[in-house]
């Protein structure tokens, strides 16, 4: 009989002990959330499938300790059903889009806005989740625990930790030369196991905001001041700093891509850079990267907002320098300049209802004929963003058909998505083009542009989409950016500056490491921040008189 206080129904629901629900639920996460897992285990370990179950049974095991110290007592379900939640949605990028999980990962997350991550939120992902995620949920919701009394149940758990961590400690040691070097060889291995991975990847996160916190500003070239020829230019000095997203050098046309994505660009009177590496393969790393004083090899999260950055010194030059953005916001890196966030009052027609890159062309010729000081402006485009390629350009200007137009990126063929992301290249190019030939007509002031993407995009290759992969593992897809030099003739005469000498190097490798010293340098700014080794310009100025 059902007990007179419950429910006529809940003597039908089963119940279970809390150890049997935790090696389910365990069981079930390594089982059906790891495909990506699976796919790397057996091509890791090839033939051999023992050593790779024996392996994936440590990796169970291992599991099964988080979870049977995480997920105890009244906490049980709701942390299982958070782990469940979590791997749901991982498991879908990670299987479908090939996208890895950890610390920068989460960072993205974290700093992305609405705008932006709506377009993942598409209905595939919404049924991977509610199939992988809530329908495992609502069974753990509804079983029954048989509770023990509070000394047995830590006794049980105790047992059950040390028990787990013993068969993941004796599972290693079966063959622990080949699992050790596995592991060191094949850092994708554990970094695609869900939700162990996120999971790191949040803790390591934590970790660094709460380092970030401690963290005191480093002045960095507060003796900048003009040189010679910029102490001498007759009228204001404009550079437009042009902070791409998401363009790979593989699709530019200028640099040997057999589409023509860049007809107006080859047009104008440029330096364009073929050989430039990112800093990092997602914004949230390779943006203030970029701007910091730091190297690649030098740079961390903590070092950049430690420092003071381009913007920065150029301020401390003298220069009027503004962040506009048409993207996710300036990464800290505009914390001490004026910053403005594109609107479509700033032009309507380019803002259908997100704005493209078009909508700062107003606001730039307004300056050109308002200026009275040395202006930097800095642009951050919102580019080629993805997986919504065909949002980031004008209808009239879809080129390239048939172009993908859905977010689910595997449900269009690889020539619709290489078309979609194409098109945005050649906007690109044409917006550029635009920006040159405002600044180029503008008699007031002495004109030049710096543009850099930066990172690239994958588009299905190797089963990876979009970015963001640790830049070990990274294709060239993510990590070669495109990176143009443009300078009125007004600019090179006011500034001494050698065009040809700057093209005749423009085949040498180069990366974001160099933008930091050649900003300054193209601007003539005297300052020891600067590192003339890194600076592209430094052999193309004449000698002062």
């Amino acid at each position: 009989m059902t007990p007179p206080n419950q429910p006529a129904s809940a003597g039908r629901r089963p119940t279970l002990s809390p150890f049997l629900l935790n090696v389910l639920v365990t069981t079930y996460l390594l089982a059906l959330c790891n495909t990506t897992f699976w796919g790397h285990l057996f091509r890791i370990f090839e033939s051999r499938t023992l050593t790779a179950l024996v392996f994936a049974g440590a990796v169970w095991a291992l599991m099964l300790l988080v979870v049977s110290i995480l997920a105890v007592r009244r906490a049980q379900k709701p942390v299982l059903v958070a782990l469940l939640l979590t791997a749901a949605v991982t498991s879908y990028y990670v299987d479908v889009l090939g996208v890895v999980v950890d610390r920068d990962m989460i960072q993205n997350a974290v700093t992305t806005t609405f705008a932006e991550s709506k377009h993942l939120i598409t209905l595939n992902f919404l049924s991977h989740v509610f199939l992988y995620g809530v329908l495992p949920s609502a069974l753990v919701l509804w079983v029954r625990i048989r509770r023990a009394t509070v000394l047995r149940g830590l006794i049980g758990t105790g047992l059950v930790t040390v028990l787990s961590a013993a068969l993941l400690v004796g599972l290693l040691f079966t063959n622990l030369k080949a699992y050790s070097t596995v592991l060191r060889g094949n850092k994708e291995l554990m970094g695609s196991v869900q939700p162990l991975a996120p999971m790191s990847g949040a803790l390591r996160y934590a970790k660094m905001m709460f380092k970030s916190t401690q963290i005191t500003l480093q002045p960095t070239g507060r003796d900048a001041k003009p040189g010679p020829f910029l102490a001498k230019a007759d009228k204001p000095i404009l550079m437009v700093v042009v902070a791409g997203e998401t363009s790979r050098a593989q699709n530019w046309s200028l640099g040997g891509y057999g589409r023509d994505t860049n007809p107006d660009l080859a047009k104008r009177d440029i330096v364009y850079y073929p050989n430039a590496t990112s800093c990092g393969t997602a914004t949230a790393t390779s943006l203030p990267c970029m701007f910091s004083p730091l190297t690649r090899s030098e740079y961390s999260y903590e070092g950049g907002l430690g420092h003071e950055n381009l913007v920065d010194v150029l301020t401390h030059a003298g220069f009027k320098v503004e962040w506009w953005d048409n993207n996710t916001g300036d990464k800290d890196i505009a914390d001490r300049i004026p910053s403005r966030k594109m609107k479509p009052e700033d032009g309507p027609e380019f803002c259908f209802p997100e704005c493209i890159d078009g909508v700062f062309l107003k606001g730039l010729q307004d300056k050109a004929d308002t200026i009275t000081q040395n202006t930097v402006i800095v642009m951050h485009q919102i580019g080629s963003h993805g997986p919504s390629y065909w949002l980031r350009y004008p209808p009239e200007r879809e080129l390239f058909k048939p172009a993908c137009h859905t977010p689910e990126l595997t449900s269009c063929s690889t020539e619709e998505i290489v078309n979609a992301y194409d098109n945005t290249i050649a906007y690109t190019d044409y917006f550029l083009s635009q920006v040159i030939d405002l600044l180029d007509a503008s008699g007031r002031v002495i004109p030049a542009m710096y543009y850099v993407s930066d990172h690239g995009e994958s588009l299905g290759e190797g089963g990876l989409y979009l970015h963001g992969t640790p830049y070990f593992m990274a294709p060239e897809y993510q990590t070669r950016v495109p990176m143009v030099l443009w300078m009125s003739q007004r600019f090179r005469d006011s500034l001494a500056l050698d065009a040809a000498c700057l093209a005749k190097g423009a085949a040498d490798p180069v990366s974001h490491d160099n933008m930091f010293s050649t900003v300054l340098g193209m601007l003539d700014v005297t300052t020891t921040a600067r590192d003339a080794t890194l600076d592209l310009a430094a052999p193309c100025r004449a000698a002062a008189g």
